[in-house]
């Protein structure tokens, strides 16, 4: 197997199992699976047909059951985001077998698995977000300072029209769970149902190596008036074009 470089550390406060108690109420249905070293070992080593992994598949059946339906399943602090899986089906699961070779197969799981970082596979129901409803928040000393369209794959027109109430419910739900927060400065993924509530989706720390997405650097202003940034329009140029080379 290819040996990867190991990820930077993920402080503790980002994994799911830790602030999960205190944020239940605004995040997805979770259940957790507790592994064991060897088990942990299995999944570094993408390992699918050993005892550890089976052993693991055994568990994952009943909390996978109880939710019904597909589900989605990471660890601590990763998703198998990188794997075919996720790409054809957003990482939709059924069985805990798939579950499980689902997990291994992805190269920041088994990443995170090497370096200490995972203790836990996380399952809830699968839900098919849409992208557009998607959004970084830039939490400092637990009021937001900034928000970012999460997906920069394209200009979503339909926000355009909607982004000062993204942005005041945003900033009304960091001020109502603010006090709850693991950390003062700290960056929240979050999504908009279709009924206008925010679930958290992820935790990051503040600064590198998280991604600032559309704002672009760490040393940006964050003490400006609070801002939502989209992604700008396609530019339409007209009249007599000249390309040479």
């Amino acid at each position: 197997m290819t040996t990867t470089t190991n990820p930077a550390p993920v402080p503790a406060f980002c994994r799911t199992p830790v602030w999960y108690p205190s944020l239940a109420n605004h995040t997805f249905v979770t259940s957790f699976v507790r592994l064991r070293d060897e088990e942990i070992a299995a999944l570094k080593n993408g390992e699918n047909t050993t005892l550890p992994a089976i052993d693991v598949i055994q568990r994952l059946n009943e909390p996978m059951r109880k939710f019904k339906g597909n589900c989605f399943v990471t660890v601590d602090t990763v998703a198998p985001t990188d794997t075919e899986r996720f790409t054809g089906k957003r990482g939709a699961v059924y069985s805990a077998r798939s579950a499980w070779r689902f997990l291994a197969a992805s190269a920041k799981v088994r990443e995170a698995a090497a370096a200490g970082q995972v203790e836990h596979i996380c399952i809830r129901p699968f839900r098919n977000m849409n992208q557009t409803r998607e959004f970084r928040l830039f939490i400092r000393r637990r009021k937001l300072a900034g928000m970012s369209q999460y997906w920069l794959i394209r200009h979503f027109r339909r926000l355009e029209g909607i982004k000062a109430e993204l942005l005041q419910k945003a900033a009304a739900f960091v001020d109502e769970i603010g006090w709850t927060l693991p950390e003062e400065n700290i960056v929240m993924d979050v999504y908009f149902t279709s009924r206008g509530e925010i679930l958290i989706v992820d935790f990051n720390p503040w600064g590198y190596p998280t991604n600032p997405l559309l704002y672009n650097d760490w040393n940006s202003d964050w003490t400006g008036p609070t801002e939502i940034r989209l992604m700008s329009p396609p530019v339409k140029i007209s009249g007599d074009i000249n390309v040479s080379f």
